[in-house]
């Protein structure tokens, strides 16, 4: 598993994304990246951090940030999970996992007593020079868009 930090290059990727087409790391250069890695389109927590970065993207934007949720869930599934909820951020697919292993965040998980492989939640925050500036592992949805946004702040 990769261990990234702070200074590091973030691993480049092309993904299919929401609304069709696909989406490169590298198209971002010279503007800061978001980039939060999620368990499932839909669910109670994926729902609420969506809901608050797409709540925050003005402010992000304003401040030369794109924002891209990356979970294992189908570009149909996020087009769902994007018009029930009026997300605004871009959501990018990696069905087969391989950019979630590059940044670390496809572990294995358990419930109920089972193994399993999954997403991990979290969050690097990416300069525009496509360098690691901050991370958030295991990320606690409460209140964490408005964390990202201190951050890049300098708060």
């Amino acid at each position: 598993m990769t261990k990234l930090s702070i200074g590091d290059h973030a691993p480049d990727f092309t993904l299919p994304r929401d609304g069709g087409g696909t989406i490169s790391l590298r198209d971002f250069r010279g503007r800061n990246v978001v980039l939060y890695f999620y368990p499932k389109d839909d669910t109670t927590g994926c729902t609420a951090e969506a809901v608050a970065f797409t709540a925050l993207l003005p402010e992000f934007e304003a401040l030369n940030t794109s924002i891209i949720g990356v979970s294992p869930d189908s570009v149909s599934r996020h087009d769902k999970f994007v018009a029930k909820h009026g997300l605004r951020v871009i959501l990018a697919s990696d069905e087969e996992s391989r950019t979630s292993e590059a940044y670390g965040v496809w572990v294995q998980k358990s419930m109920y007593g089972r193994s399993y492989m999954g997403v991990e939640r979290a969050t690097f925050l990416i300069g525009d020079d496509g360098r690691i500036r901050a991370v958030w592992p295991k990320v606690k949805v409460a209140g964490h868009a408005e964390e990202v946004l201190k951050s890049l702040r300098g708060d």
